[in-house]
């Protein structure tokens, strides 16, 4: 039985690998392919919605005040004063871009500064008109520079009090708690798109194509068992399928800086070091125990259709299902940990990779999940080895 378990699996992946144009489609252009479409992607966000560093902003000033201009040139702001004319040309070259911002000061800003510095507040709050166009980057972010000047002048002269100022590390989440958080949410739905994506790549030609093709017919009336068929054919493309996903997923790692902007990742912890052995191990078992039960629940459709068309057909709707069960990842907070739920297919395996990523995971979980996964895929072994057996589906034009 193993012997002829090993035959049908040297034959899959010999047929696999044997082609390359197939191995660069499956295993390297998707992993390149995120990892590039990604990459630009974040590129393209950083370049739309940033300005560049050494970007000089167009402020149009009515009654500037001398402290503004005096800090004009540490704010990269180029003042140009102007009276108050008709403020809808104002508001229409804000809109095209001509100028980055519009700021009306009061005649009489200064002296009140003046006043309040020496403890003589003024009747009245003083009002400053601040023009500026949300849709353009420059335009939003020189307002956003000279809010933040003006906020910290305001702070500066009624100091009543201050929070967090000290040196000490206020935010007590650490980066393995940051990355916990983001990993969490945005890996496990990814993961799972990119392990079936793996599996219908393959999976369907090895049964669909070759029944279309004639040649199944070829192997059934060997006396090979049909179960040892179903089980060799599983455990290859389930191993075929398992390299495709983590060619994808190796891309996505690799490109999640970029999607986010090196910066921000900086800023916010964001270590994929964090993880240990431990994590990758459990994550490497629920991905293979995954991995054998959509190859199995694919095969047995490609082994009902009469074509890989016709397959890929049946299987769409399956992979809109599953990826609705990934993006359950983002919801809650970490793994649940009711065991029951670890019964579900496909469901077990996005909460057991959301508690390796977030730190929330248990291993009676996991061991739950693995357990049920192999069960489910030895149930659908005996399912597509009918399957095998019955002349009407396997001959069926």
């Amino acid at each position: 039985m193993k012997s002829n378990i090993l035959t049908i699996m040297k034959k899959e992946l010999a047929r696999f690998f044997g082609d390359k144009r197939l191995v660069l489609t499956t295993l390297v252009i998707p992993g390149l392919m995120i990892y590039l479409i990604y990459s630009l992607m974040g590129s393209g966000m950083m370049s739309a919605f940033a300005p560049s560093e050494d970007q000089i902003y167009n402020v149009l000033v009515t009654s500037p005040s001398e402290e503004f201009v005096a800090a004009a040139d540490q704010l990269k702001l180029e003042i140009t004063e102007a009276d108050i004319g008709d403020i809808d040309s104002i508001k229409q070259k804000l809109r095209n871009g001509e100028i980055d911002l519009y700021v009306v000061f009061p005649e009489d800003f200064d002296q009140s500064i003046a006043s309040i510095r020496v403890g003589e507040a003024p009747d009245e709050p003083l009002e400053l008109e601040m023009y500026y166009s949300s849709t353009e980057v420059n335009s939003s972010a020189a307002a956003d520079i000279v809010f933040s000047y003006l906020d910290g002048l305001e702070e500066s002269l009624s100091n009543l009090f201050n929070i967090n100022s000290g040196s000490a590390q206020y935010d007590v989440a650490t980066d393995e708690d940051a990355t916990g958080m983001l990993f969490s949410m945005l890996i496990p739905m990814l993961l799972i798109m990119f392990l079936f994506s793996g599996c219908m790549a393959v999976a369907p030609e090895s049964i669909a194509g070759e029944k279309e093709r004639g040649t199944i017919a070829a192997l059934l009336v060997t006396p090979l068992k049909r179960g040892d068929l179903a089980i060799g054919k599983i455990l290859a493309l389930s191993i075929i399928a398992l390299l495709s996903g983590a060619s994808s997923f190796v891309g996505t790692l690799l490109s999640l800086p970029k999607l986010m902007g090196g910066d921000m990742v900086e800023l916010a912890g964001i270590d994929a070091g964090v993880y240990g052995v431990t994590e990758y191990l459990t994550l490497l078992v629920v991905m293979l125990t995954t991995v054998l039960v959509i190859v199995a629940i694919i095969s047995i459709i490609s082994a009902y259709s009469n074509s890989v068309k016709e397959a890929t057909t049946y299987i769409t709707p399956l992979m809109i299902v599953v990826m609705l069960v990934g993006l359950t990842s983002m919801f809650g907070n970490g793994a649940p940990t009711n065991p029951v739920l670890y019964l579900i297919p496909i469901y077990n395996s996005v909460q057991c990779m959301n508690g390796v990523f977030s730190f929330s995971g248990s291993l009676i979980n996991t061991v739950i999940t693995s357990v049920a996964n192999i069960a489910y895929t030895a149930i659908l072994v005996v399912v597509l080895k009918k399957m095998f057996d019955s002349e009407k589906i396997m001959f069926s034009k």
